[in-house]
């Protein structure tokens, strides 16, 4: 018998479900005979618990499942009969009039939609690139060198400087009033660092150890303690110790500490390029894979299904509260996250998924194994023992999963940027990193 779908509104769909009464009947009878041999129930031995008292007890619940498992048989038939890519679970609603003996019930789902990508040779796409430079490598050397600096008093004479670790007592008033988190005792930070306020930075600057001082201070609008935002507090700083900071020389010793077999200067700067170079193709790939992406999704027309969005974004909620959870924050699995928060996102990406998806069942972009193979052998590069994390990644499905994602995403950009248009774009090494951050 042929499905009959009716047409709701763009993607949605709705089909009648029926099910005969007996088919069910007889089913729960099957399985009610089938419980009834590990049934226990007081004043009767296991096995016999005559059947009334096991429907009466377990005949509604029963019921139920078979029902459920029925229409689910019933509508997943009708869906592939009637050739429909379902989206989502249908929503399921029993209708008041049936035909005699049946069970009648309306499906309403929604379907994938059909996805039409213009023309690329019309997208426009900004492809950047960026080099490592000795500038880059010089930072990245003073890093090191920051990492493995040491301290040491100053003279009692000599006032704080940038790079000095100082260690203070302050405390701040509001309209003469203490305020949360404006009073501390023994704390230490780097003048200089951006680790403090910059008045405040600038205020300990000179002071000598023993030395108080009382400076005002006015919070910006956005900082992030909304208690004190855009308000000015007066400060009481008493500096208790000053110390110098010295850095390592960069020498043999100094590559050698960091692993560099050889030991010279000139080993240490190249394993740095190296390590460098990577970063920066990775960071690259990524951005040019969000413009490619950017400008598929422009040229293509579709309708989202609501039920995909909404799917999304409880995944992202879920993972919201995975994410407070790991923070320590208590109760987080019942943390209120307002669904309209990720709703945005949730649809930008449903709508990528299914623009990706298309693009790559029409033009076979799927990930190829030799790709895969590679992939993986770049990404173990930058650990110490390379094969291990091969044998990481090769043995489980679900990261392998992920490499393949990654893959097929790099066919995507790779497709599209060889027919759209190009604007190429030089960054400097500074700002292609800060913009990771």
């Amino acid at each position: 018998m042929a499905v009959t779908v009716e047409t709701l509104e763009k993607l949605e769909r709705r089909i009648t479900l029926t099910l005969a009464a007996a088919d069910i009947n007889s089913e729960v009878e099957t399985r009610l005979k089938k419980l009834a041999r590990t049934v226990k129930a007081d004043g009767f031995r296991p096995g016999k618990v005559p059947m009334s008292v096991v429907a009466q007890r377990y005949g509604y619940s029963v019921q139920y499942e078979v029902v459920n498992d029925k229409l689910g048989q019933a509508f997943n038939s009708a869906a592939n009969e009637a050739q429909l890519r379902v989206a989502g679970a249908p929503r399921i609603e029993q209708k008041n009039e049936a035909a005699e003996g049946t069970m009648a019930f309306d499906a309403t789902f929604e379907i994938y939609p059909e996805v039409k990508i213009g023309d690329l040779a019309a997208a426009e796409v900004e492809r950047v690139s960026a080099e490592v430079t000795e500038e880059a490598i010089d930072k990245t050397v003073e890093i090191l060198r920051k990492q493995r600096r040491t301290f040491q008093l100053r003279a009692a004479a000599e006032g704080a400087a940038a790079g000095d670790r100082v260690t203070i007592d302050f405390e701040g008033k509001i309209d003469g009033e203490p305020f949360q988190g404006g009073k501390a005792e023994g704390f230490q930070f780097l003048i200089g660092e951006g680790q403090m306020l910059e008045q405040f930075d600038q205020a300990v600057r000179g002071m000598k150890a023993g030395e108080s001082k009382t400076f005002p201070l006015a919070f910006p609008a956005d900082y992030h303690g909304q208690d004190v935002a855009g308000k000015e507090a007066d400060f009481l700083v008493t500096v208790k110790k000053i110390e110098a900071q010295h850095l390592p020389e960069v020498n043999e010793a100094f590559a050698k500490g960091l692993g560099i077999k050889e030991g010279s200067v000139e080993g240490l700067r190249a394993d740095i390029k190296k390590n460098l170079e990577r970063e920066v193709k990775f960071r690259v790939l990524a951005r040019n894979k969000g413009a490619v992406m950017d400008a598929l999704v422009g040229v293509s027309e579709l309708e989202v299904p609501k039920a995909l969005v909404e799917g999304e974004t409880q995944r992202m909620i879920e993972a919201a509260r995975e994410d407070l959870k790991k923070r320590g924050v208590k109760d987080a699995e019942k943390a209120p996250i307002p669904a309209e928060i990720f709703q945005p996102q949730a649809e930008k990406r449903v709508r990528l998924g299914l623009v990706v998806g298309e693009l790559v069942r029409s033009n076979n972009l799927q990930a190829k194994p030799e790709q895969l193979q590679a992939h993986i052998e770049e990404l173990s590069q930058s650990y110490e023992k390379p094969a291990e994390v091969m044998r990481w990644y090769l043995s489980d499905r679900a990261r392998m999963a992920e490499v393949e994602a990654v893959v097929i995403e790099n066919n995507v950009t790779d497709f599209v940027l060889a027919k759209a248009k190009i604007n190429d774009k030089a960054l400097p090494f500074d700002e292609l990193m800060a913009a990771g951050n």
